[in-house]
Formats: C-alpha cells, structure tokens, sequence
C-alpha cells in the first residue's frame, strides 16, 4: 500500500513540474507590434535632403521605412 503512495506522489509530481514549465515557457513570450516607421528621404540621386527628414515634403522624394517595435529598435530579421 506505501508502494502505491509513493507512485502516486511522483505522478503527482511529475503532472505538477510539467505544468509550471508549460505555464512559465508560454509565460515569458511577448508580443510586440511592429510598426513601419520613417527615417529618411532620399531623392532620384539617392541623397539625404537636408530638412526632409524623417518624413518626405516633397512628391520628388523616395520615403525609407524602417520596422521597429514599441521600444524603437529594429528587431532582427525584420528589415531588408
């Protein structure tokens, strides 16, 4: 009958430690929305403007956007 227990307790155990790593590995994920921002213009010559950044004024110019998440960096993988 003690035999019993004990394999209960370890089953017990076992479900329980599976649980908390289930919990704590879908825990620690985050979900940040990334965004399209601008950072520069360039114009048909392939040059910085002065005054036009970050946004474009002017139709002549080509926007440069960049993926960044809340905090403003580019994550990996996520630009050309």
């Amino acid at each position: 009958m003690g035999e019993r227990n004990l394999m209960r307790k370890r089953i017990s155990l076992l479900i329980a430690a599976l649980m908390v790593a289930l919990t704590m590995s879908f825990g620690g994920v985050a979900f940040a929305k990334i965004t399209e921002v601008p950072i520069e213009c360039l114009n048909p010559a392939g040059k910085t403007p002065g005054g036009q950044q970050p946004e474009c004024q002017n139709v002549n110019l080509t926007q440069v956007e960049e993926n960044q998440n809340p905090a403003g960096k580019a994550p990996p993988g996520q630009n050309p």
